[in-house]
């Protein structure tokens, strides 16, 4: 007898997805909701054209099992890259901490366009792709959150 899988089956198991469509890439900006990071860990590897984030991700996956609440580090990592922009952010202060709020897609002709990651604050990172391949993995066992809090967000 086969049995579906189950939302408990997942538990506890580290998050490896890929971002094909815009549908993919709502799944991975509803998880990196509120991942904080240090701006030095934005880096832009311009020869393989690859964008990568290190983040502290809160585990909105597993928010409410788990008291306190827990964070996990976590590769995002946007691929195809050709150009990069960005507003509101300061690289040369390296003491900044950033809070993404929101990856967005914007596609343009054959298969390209533009993935931009709002920050709180006002700050972005536009970053024009020939297709749209984004990533997000764990690379850490989960912590527990330093503010032992679920983030919030006024309505």
């Amino acid at each position: 007898m086969v049995e579906d899988a189950r939302f408990e089956d997942g538990a506890d198991r580290p998050v490896a997805l890929r971002a094909l469509d815009a549908g993919d890439l709502e799944v991975i900006s509803s998880l990196t909701q509120d991942a904080v990071l240090p701006v030095v860990e934005m880096t832009w590897d311009r020869p393989r054209r690859r964008f990568a984030l290190l983040l502290n991700r809160f585990r909105w996956e597993d928010a409410g099992r788990h008291s306190p609440p827990e964070r996990v580090q976590s590769v995002l990592a946007i691929e195809d890259v050709q150009r990069v922009s960005s507003q509101g952010i300061d690289r040369a202060d390296r003491d900044i901490v950033l809070s993404l709020l929101a990856i967005e897609w914007a596609p343009a002709e054959d298969g390209a366009g533009r993935v931009t990651l709002v920050f709180a604050g006002d700050g972005a990172v536009a970053l024009d792709v020939e297709a749209l391949e984004v990533t997000l993995r764990d690379v850490t066992r989960p912590y527990v959150a330093p503010s032992g809090k679920v983030p919030g967000h006024p309505e």
